[in-house]
This record gives C-alpha cells, structure tokens and sequence, in this order.
C-alpha cells in the first residue's frame, strides 16, 4: 500500500483510491450514500439499476486527493471501463452511460438521460457532507423531492463521523 501524505491510500490490487483519513469526503462512506440516494431516485425513475449502483462505488474511485482534481472523472470512467466483462458485463449502451456520467458527475449540468441524471442526482444529494445543501435546480424533479431528507442524512453522518473522528484523536 502506498500512503499520500493527503491521506489517500492506493491500492496497487485493486487500483481504487481508498481515504485512510477518519474523515473522508469522497471515500467509501460517501459511496454507500450515493447508492442510497441514486437508488431510491432510480425507484422513482425508469432509470438502469446496474448502473447506477455502478457509478455509486466508481465515481470518484480514482481521485489523487479530497480536494481539487479535476481529472478524476475522467481517469475513474477509465478504469469503469477496463472492468468491463472482468468484473460485471454491461452492453456498449450501458456502459457509455456509465463511463460518460461518471466522466461529468462535477459539472453541475442537468442530462435528459434517466441513468445519467439519477447518477448525478444521487451524489449531488450528498453535499450536506461538506455543508452544501442540495439545491432544485440542479436535480431532477424526483431527485429535488428528497433535498430535506439526504440533507438530513448527511448532517446526521456528519455528527457521528466527527464523533469517531474526536475518538480517534
């Protein structure tokens, strides 16, 4: 294993970026509300399952640090890619969904694609973790309905990730 001095630990067997800070803002913690969100749009939605959870757990898989780096979208629908038909077979459709939400998920657009946007919805819900509350605009309409909830969540993970975080210390 190779430690970054920002915490960030690579795994040379798997190639995902794993946080080995006790507050990681994009590690697997973040992933698992991401899936939580995006699948609970993707109920609403007529919107890829596969996919969705997919992204949850890839997005942001290749990120150098917590704070700014712009590529990762762009390396992490990389390795998406490469995992194809080793680790899960998507169709060429789907896994240009995949690849291409995964791409733009820090872009702020909105996509008329019910995958993409659910996507982008379900890791859009999780700003509350850095104290950003979710905004409409930015949302699909069934993603906008649960503004009050995730928000919600992510202050409430937030409180006990400080808690374990002062245990730590």
């Amino acid at each position: 294993f190779f430690q970054a001095e920002d915490g960030i630990r690579d795994t040379s067997v798997t190639g995902v970026q794993t946080c080995a800070l006790p507050i990681c803002l994009h590690g697997p913690s973040h992933w698992a509300r991401v899936r939580t969100h995006a699948l609970e749009i993707t109920r609403m939605r007529d919107a890829d399952l596969l996919v969705v959870e997919l992204f949850a757990f890839l997005h942001d898989s290749q990120r150098l640090n917590e704070g700014t780096d712009a590529k990762h979208g762009e390396r992490a629908a990389e390795y998406a890619a490469s995992l194809n038909h080793s680790y899960f077979s998507l169709t060429t459709s789907q896994l240009d969904k995949l690849c291409h939400a995964i791409r733009h998920h820090s872009g702020g657009s909105i996509h008329t694609d019910a995958t993409i946007q659910s996507c982008w919805d379900g890791d859009r819900l999780d700003l509350g973790r850095v104290g950003i509350k979710p905004h409409k605009d930015y949302l699909s309409a069934e993603g906008a309905k649960l503004i009050p909830k995730a928000y919600r969540r992510s202050l409430e993970i937030k409180q006990s990730d400080l808690a374990i975080e002062s245990l730590l210390l």
